[in-house]
């Protein structure tokens, strides 16, 4: 008992140093949005901020003021496309994995082979087609234009068909036994036991849409219609006239995904340890 128990404790501080060790980018991160500028260009660069300001952020306003556009309409667009996209990942995503995970139907092994295969592309290998649909249906500077191509989420899907498999065909015939329909079994079974799965699609999800600048440069025209990351990613152009407000522009965004990662966390491990995935 008393190896074990010092096994296990060894462990416990290995994985405590390695968290503390991966934490250190968002640390750095954390520290540099509030360095003073004689702080940002030290050589070598000085980890921690040994006089915290908030003129990076006052910098950053303050490049925001000149424009036209008014920052809430940014974050606007932003929570908008981000709400939309993910809510619908998780629904379509749902709709897709029960009848691939708990139903045998002619082409059923395709179609996933299909989606396993699309894992393959990255995304900058399909925005011409993207932009080709986009134009030709007629959507462009709309936010269906900065939505739909976003639904379209291969790792969500297959994360969620995976996890569905794991839970017992068993409990789905008990229910058609009591006499509950597809529906039924999808709203009040597959549902609330794939709850690790569809909350790993979200932080999935999220994170891609509310980083992505592209869209908004690829699939918008009018400045109103741009999201955040598109407004922030201008003034991180701005170069070193600009490095306090980058420093601050690159907190605001992080700030929104790590609190979508620390919200869902637990359910992350979960979804890993049940779809294939192990980590």
């Amino acid at each position: 008992m008393k190896r074990i128990d010092a096994g296990q404790l060894f462990i416990i501080l290995y994985l405590t140093l390695l968290g503390l060790f991966m934490m250190l980018p968002l640390i750095f991160l954390v520290s540099t949005a509030f360095k003073p500028q004689e702080e940002l260009f030290l050589y070598p660069p000085r980890f921690f901020v040994q006089s915290p300001t908030l003129d990076n952020f006052r910098d950053l306003l303050f490049a925001m003021s000149g424009d036209r556009i008014p920052l809430v309409r940014y974050v606007f667009n932003s929570v908008i496309v981000s709400g939309v996209t993910v809510a619908f990942t998780v629904l379509l995503g749902s709709l897709a994995c029960f009848p691939l995970a708990k139903h045998k139907f002619p082409g059923r092994n395709l179609f996933f082979s299909l989606i396993v295969i699309s894992l393959m592309f990255a995304p900058e290998v399909v925005e011409i087609p993207r932009y080709l649909v986009i134009v030709n249906l007629g959507l462009m500077d709309t936010y269906h234009a900065l939505i739909l191509p976003q639904l379209a989420f291969p790792i969500g899907l297959f994360l969620m068909k995976q996890f569905l498999e794991q839970v017992p065909d068993e409990i789905f015939e008990a229910a058609k036994v009591d006499g509950a329909g597809e529906w039924r079994q999808l709203l009040q079974i597959a549902l609330p036991l794939i709850r690790p799965a569809w909350a790993t699609v979200v932080i999935l999800s999220f994170t891609a849409v509310w980083n992505d600048a592209g869209s908004s440069a690829l699939f918008t025209q009018s400045e109103q219609m741009k999201t955040l990351p598109y407004y922030l990613s201008t003034v991180n152009g701005q170069g070193v006239a600009r490095g306090g407000a980058n420093a601050a522009a690159t907190f605001l965004m992080t700030v929104p995904t790590v609190f979508i990662f620390v919200l869902f966390q637990r359910q992350v491990l979960s979804t890993m340890a049940h779809s294939g995935i192990k980590s």
